[in-house]
């Protein structure tokens, strides 16, 4: 069978992040991808100048749309912009129940701006957290999730993990892309352990669509069989590749685009 995964996410109207990437991802890592847009945005590399929520009613009808005719493996949940659309996410994956969901709480766009409304965070929490197999939020995500200062060290890091994990997801990956040091450090952490996913630090300012990417990624995995660890382990092996060949691109004025198609041009 043909694994299939998911995205339910924004569009970016530059290719470089949210369904676009997503799609890209999937078709890199040779699984086919479906989409619900939750969101139009006009964005490029340097910014977001305008956002338009799909109605909540039609991610409905596309989701059900997909599942009652694809067999889904993963589903990967990105950018949720409004309550409403949360609540109708919430109600679809219940309906449905796929077996694997990745949720990256989309809440900043590599430019700074603002992509979930203030008031969605605690719907975030309370209706989509309890349902994924993993959330993946970054350092200041983490943070601006429990209403902490960012972590800094390890110990902190691992504390909010935890923290994250009692909200009901069964493992929290906190991405360390904002971190400092040589090596970029993610934390995969689940009920039994927390093991720290290390790769070289690569300077360049073309990371447009990395954290997307990297859930997308993880989905695919996931959606070919592969256990979370492993589909996480591998997820970042070729995401820190794809960051690494973004310089080849040039692609806009600002955060240009990884390079989801490394291993082929």
């Amino acid at each position: 069978m043909t694994p299939v995964a998911l995205t339910i996410a924004g569009s970016d109207s530059s290719g470089g992040a949210g369904i676009q990437a997503d799609l890209k991802s999937f078709a890199a890592l040779g699984v086919y991808g479906a989409s619900a847009i939750t969101a139009l945005t006009a964005q490029n590399t340097t910014g977001v100048s305008g956002i338009h929520p799909v109605p909540a009613s039609f991610v409905t009808a596309q989701m059900d749309a997909v599942f009652s005719d694809l067999k889904v493996d993963a589903v990967k949940i990105g950018m949720v912009a409004q309550a409403e659309t949360i609540a109708a996410i919430a109600d679809g994956l219940k309906r449905w129940v796929p077996r694997h969901i990745v949720l990256d709480p989309v809440m900043v766009a590599t430019s700074g701006d603002r992509l979930l409304a203030a008031e969605a965070v605690d719907a975030l929490r309370t209706k989509l957290f309890p349902l994924a197999s993993l959330i993946m939020p970054n350092l200041p995500e983490a943070a601006a999730l429990l209403n902490e200062p960012v972590a800094s060290n390890e110990a902190d890091v691992a504390r909010q993990g935890r923290r994250l994990l009692a909200m009901g997801c069964r493992a929290v990956l906190v991405k360390g892309g904002h971190g400092h040091g040589a090596d970029s450090i993610d934390y995969l952490i689940d009920g039994e352990r927390s093991i720290a996913l290390a790769a070289p630090r690569i300077a360049t300012s073309n990371t447009h669509g990395t954290g997307c990417s990297l859930s997308s990624a993880i989905a695919a995995g996931l959606a070919k069989g592969e256990a979370m660890e492993t589909a996480v382990r591998n997820a970042k092996a070729w995401i820190t590749a794809a960051i690494a060949a973004a310089d080849r691109f040039t692609v806009g004025h600002g955060h240009g685009p990884v390079h989801h198609f490394h291993k082929y041009y």
